[in-house]
């Protein structure tokens, strides 16, 4: 074919061009780039969203190729430039809200094939909105000290002692998938510190709390299997736990759609992680509690919560988690379990679980004094292991009510 390829080649070329596109896809959803770059009823990657946060609210950007708008004049090189440094193309430093600590490990092919299936979704003109942050966090310049003391510039260099499975594990949980951004405390400054990475913290403005991957009395992995680990990643609900809250945002929006293989990975590398606290859990503290507040406890949960997870606590897993025994429940932290009961939730519908049981909210029927006393006993009971809860610590967790 004169002045062209022939045809074969033209269609070599086309299918090359696609599978380039449909791995960028895939890894934009192990990155959930779609998470924060799309507002509630939005268009995909139109941004917009408000994301809150101790400084202010920051609103994310449109990442679709628009020339106004988007990323349509941007190269390749400038977007890799972006997610390895955490620098725009105008050479605007990044909010380190934007993942950019943590993507700075993607690799240069992953990060193509991002930028080339960005460049494939319809473009939209929705302009960018300015953030709005308190004085002196508005001052970019600040973000340089906070660059210097936090952010580590560099691609995932793989472990050569370890297998390619872990490698492959560790590349996804500490890349695109940059979990220990919630999984580790935050500081005053917005940072964290790597020597305590997957401790768990409370992420900021949402009041949950991102449970330790390290402790074994929270959500270490230490005594899990690695099938309840890739059930509960993919799945969102497995013998040991269900997710809710914004890890089910995470299993919904990003980890469903993972291969087999990948989600192993990542359940292998995390199994690995440092384990702490391999000693009994403390005794029970029931005999602390006040026996009024116990048999509060107790009559509210006979009446409310027994007829799914059972009298004893035993629940009916996976598909009504248990209460006893479940270190979930006898966190330090009480906020997860106050929040449930208040607002009750459902794990995410999934390709391997598209109808999962959800448990009903009971903000409406119970008051503080009596949530607090529930949550106290599911907390002791049974031989559990959690501290007591007071009415105090309810209140400001319950839903706002619209005026």
């Amino acid at each position: 074919m004169p002045g062209g390829l022939p045809y074969t080649a033209r269609g070599a070329a086309l299918d090359a061009s696609t599978q380039v596109i449909n791995r960028g896809e895939y890894l934009a959803r192990a990155g959930d780039c779609i998470a924060c770059h799309t507002a509630p009823g939005g268009q995909q990657f139109a941004g917009g969203r408000a994301m809150p946060t101790p400084f202010g609210n920051l609103y994310v950007p449109n990442i679709t190729p628009d020339d106004q708008a988007g990323i349509g004049q941007w190269s390749a090189d400038d977007f890799y430039r972006m997610m390895h440094t955490g620098v725009s193309r105008d050479g605007t430093l990044l909010y380190p809200a934007m993942p950019f600590a943590s993507y700075t490990k993607v690799t240069r092919a992953d990060c193509d094939a991002i930028f080339a299936y960005l460049l494939s979704v319809p473009p939209s003109r929705q302009p960018n909105r300015p953030h709005e942050l308190r004085f002196p966090y508005n001052n970019r310049d600040l973000l340089r000290g906070w660059r210097a003391l936090y952010f580590s510039q560099g691609e995932y260099v793989p472990e050569l002692k370890q297998s390619v499975e872990w490698n492959r594990g560790a590349y996804l949980v500490q890349g695109l998938g940059h979990c220990a951004m919630c999984h580790t405390a935050i500081n005053a400054l917005g940072g964290s510190n790597t020597s305590k990475e997957f401790e768990g913290g409370m992420i900021p403005n949402q009041n949950w709390y991102a449970p330790s991957l390290t402790s074994n009395r929270e959500a270490g992995l230490g005594h899990w299997s690695i099938k309840d680990i890739t059930d509960l990643l993919q799945t969102g609900v497995s013998h040991r736990a269900t997710v809710y809250g914004p890890m089910a945002e995470v299993v919904y929006d990003s980890l469903q759609y993972l291969t087999d293989e990948d989600v192993k990975a990542m359940a292998v590398y995390l199994k690995t992680l440092p384990q702490r606290d391999f000693a009994p859990p403390p005794t029970s503290s029931a005999r602390l509690v006040d026996p009024g507040v116990m048999e509060l406890g107790r009559k509210t949960f006979a009446k409310q919560c027994a007829m799914c997870h059972g009298e004893e606590g035993k629940g009916l897993p996976p598909a009504y988690p248990p209460l006893a025994g479940n270190q979930s429940i006898t966190m330090p932290s009480p906020v997860n379990s106050i929040r449930m009961v208040l607002n009750g939730g459902y794990p995410p519908g999934t390709r391997k679980n598209p109808r999962p049981h959800g448990m009903p909210p009971f903000s409406h029927i119970l008051n503080d004094q009596e949530v607090a006393a529930v949550v106290t006993y599911i907390r002791v009971a049974w031989d559990n292991s959690g501290t007591p809860v007071q009415p105090a610590q309810v209140s400001p967790l319950r839903p706002l009510i619209p005026e």
